[in-house]
């Protein structure tokens, strides 16, 4: 069974920097954080070796949610070769965040 990627800053920039990565800004405060979790984990799953699924908790990593200007979470952005292609606020379904993923692969 595949698993996201807690990520911090000391291992974000070398998760993100190759490949596909899907990156979920979230705090265990966060309703509709909580909500997307279980999606987060089954696409961790499925594109296990095709994309990598990763999650940061602001509350823990300020500094990169200020980075990447993350305002309001759930956050999610989509990652190709280290550079932000795309990204998502609010929950969403899991086609949803699957189309974009894919849409990078």
């Amino acid at each position: 069974m595949a698993k996201y990627v807690e990520l911090t800053a000391e291992n974000f920039d070398a998760t993100v920097k190759e490949g596909v990565t899907m990156v979920d800004f979230w705090a265990p405060w966060c309703g509709p954080c909580r909500m997307i979790a279980p999606v987060v984990e089954e696409l961790a799953e499925e594109f296990e070796g095709k994309a990598t699924i990763a999650k940061v908790n602001t509350d823990e990593q300020q500094d990169l949610a200020v980075k990447y200007g993350i305002r309001s979470i759930p956050a999610i952005l989509f990652f190709k070769n280290g550079e932000v292609v795309d990204q998502m606020v609010g929950a969403a379904s899991k086609d949803a965040f699957a189309e974009k993923i894919n849409a990078q692969l």
